[in-house]
């Protein structure tokens, strides 16, 4: 069971009991986000690390997505991250993959590789093993870009939850990354 730790006020609006519960939400999310860039014609890529495929499994699972979508990259290792979407080495010894920098050129590699007007970018730690102090496993770190807009986050889930299990991370930043998107998208439209 997760429950919410501090500041229930700025936690998510569906709070997770289990697994299901995400999931279930997960896909309302999911429809409601990949109708909305259906419907303002965006193309989209993904590059997923610690989700593993799991993004564009979502958006792909959305009659109508094959309009939209042109693919996504699992780049699990270093060298994918380097050699496939142009994370520079440099970029990885000063901040490590899970930083927003990595995930800052993660999104922008995948736009370019896939010639796409938008893209999602994860890496984190969903654990169990590997983190440490300064980035305990629950740390993840999403860039969404549109064009030449883009917004990175650290989204910490373990300050908001108690209780975290791999899936729970991975599924919980599946639904951040793509709100994200969507109120980067949203916000656009609005002209603010």
């Amino acid at each position: 069971m997760c429950n919410l730790k501090n500041n229930p006020e700025n936690a998510p609006a569906v709070f997770a009991e289990d697994n299901k519960s995400v999931t279930e939400g997960l896909d309302i999310v999911t429809g409601r986000v990949v109708k909305y860039i259906i419907t303002s014609g965006v193309t989209l890529s993904t590059a997923e690390s610690c989700t593993g495929g799991m993004i564009a499994e979502r958006i792909t699972s959305i009659p109508g997505a094959s309009g939209i979508f042109a693919g996504g990259v699992v780049s699990y290792s270093e060298d994918v991250k380097v050699n496939v979407l142009g994370v520079k080495r440099e970029t990885l010894d000063k901040h490590t993959v899970y930083s927003a920098e990595t995930a800052s050129e993660m999104s922008r590699g995948v736009m370019d590789l896939m010639k796409t007007e938008a893209a999602i970018a994860v890496t984190g730690l969903a654990g169990p093993s590997g983190g440490t102090a300064e980035r305990p496993v629950g740390t993840v770190f999403v860039s969404v870009r549109h064009k030449n807009r883009e917004e990175v986050r650290d989204l910490r889930l373990y300050e908001e939850y108690e209780s975290l299990d791999r899936e729970l991370i991975r599924l919980l930043t599946v639904r951040r990354a793509l709100e994200m998107l969507e109120g980067l998208l949203v916000s656009e439209s609005e002209g603010e």
